[in-house]
Parts: C-alpha cells; structure tokens; sequence
C-alpha cells in the first residue's frame, strides 16, 4: 500500500521507513506505528511516523 496517503496508516501497523539521515542511501527500517505525525491527508514522501522502538522517519511502504 502507499504511504503518502494519512488514512492507509493506522496505529500497529508494520510499515518500512526511512530515517531522516538515510534519505540519501535510501535504507529501510522496518516497524510498528505507534504514532502518525503528519497531519495533513497526503505527503509526497510518505507520512511520517513513530515505530514503538522511537525511531521517525516517512513511511515508505505497509507490510501491515
């Protein structure tokens, strides 16, 4: 699923991010929601969220 868009992202949801320092190299870390940040319904680099470890990045695809 595509995670530019707020309403696909719900809390417990398994998601691949990208950390803000990986933006460049594009490297992926996996987790779960625990909080989404962004407020607006859509983003064109993915929403950004807090995994339960408390990591923030901008989602880039949903496992779930």
């Amino acid at each position: 699923m595509n995670g530019t868009i707020r309403e696909n992202i719900k809390i417990g949801f398994k998601v691949n991010i990208v950390l803000k320092q990986d933006q460049r190299s594009g490297t992926l870390t996996k987790g779960v929601v625990k909080d989404i940040l962004t407020k607006s319904p859509k983003h064109s680099h993915g929403i950004k969220v807090r995994l339960e470890c408390g990591l923030v990045g901008r989602v880039k695809e949903i496992i779930e």
